[in-house]
């Protein structure tokens, strides 16, 4: 039964209740970053471990804030882990940052981190909300490398054009140019192209899902009502 259940919440978590996909949350960066794969992934792997930082510790303090410190109180530790990974970034991987620029820090408003810590991490144990925050992110770094390729394919004509800024320069060598000639698609590296495939995309997922899961009509047993109008000759 406990294997079922997590299998529905991997499902909703990556499918049927996606936080872009279906509850439109995180589509300011979303938009905005995802011009390149590398950027994509830099901001979508920083998402990740706020979330998971963030539901881990909303979860270990549930028992210690009243109803009135909730919404402050996790505000604030989304911030703490948004300025750690901040840090971070900067450190380890400065190009990177200074490509994301305000949108690195801009993490904490993500309304994504504080719905999972609010209504899920603070209610649930430490086990059940890292699941929980590690399928959610996944789901959302998952779309934006998809959003990052697709604009970046089809914005600039290359693929891994910009992993030098995450990789060093052993991913100099990584750039693919899968088209012939100087191939550029502008509205594609603009938040209008960004915007319009998001809606492709939305598009797609309620096609397939709603012909997956298409109601059956099953004919009720019993006699059947039929009601005439006009002369019965």
């Amino acid at each position: 039964m406990k294997t079922d259940s997590s299998r529905q919440h991997i499902f909703d978590g990556l499918w049927r209740n996606h936080p872009v996909l279906v509850q439109l949350l995180g589509l300011s960066p979303l938009l905005a970053v995802t011009t390149t794969l590398a950027n994509a992934l830099g901001l979508g792997v920083a998402t990740l471990a706020v979330l998971i930082g963030s539901s881990i510790t909303s979860s270990i303090l549930r028992r210690h804030l009243s109803e009135t410190l909730q919404l402050p109180i996790l505000s604030l530790l989304i911030a703490a882990w948004v300025t750690a990974a901040e840090l971070i970034v900067r450190a380890y991987a400065y190009p990177l940052s200074q490509e994301l620029g305000v949108f690195l820090p801009l993490i904490a408003c993500n309304c994504m981190l504080l719905d999972r810590a609010q209504n899920f991490a603070i209610r649930n144990t430490v086990c059940r909300a890292t699941l929980d925050a590690v399928i959610v992110g996944s789901g959302f770094l998952s779309l934006m490398l998809v959003v990052g390729a697709i604009r970046e394919l089809f914005g600039r004509g290359t693929l891994f054009a910009d992993m030098y800024l995450i990789f060093g320069d052993i991913a100099l060598n990584w750039v693919r140019r899968p088209f012939n000639g100087d191939y550029q698609m502008l509205i594609a590296s603009m938040p209008a192209g960004g915007f319009l495939l998001i809606g492709f995309l939305i598009a797609i997922k309620n096609l397939i899902y709603n012909r997956r899961h298409r109601p059956i009509d099953v004919p009720k047993p019993g006699a059947k009502r039929v009601r005439t109008t006009g002369k019965i000759i």
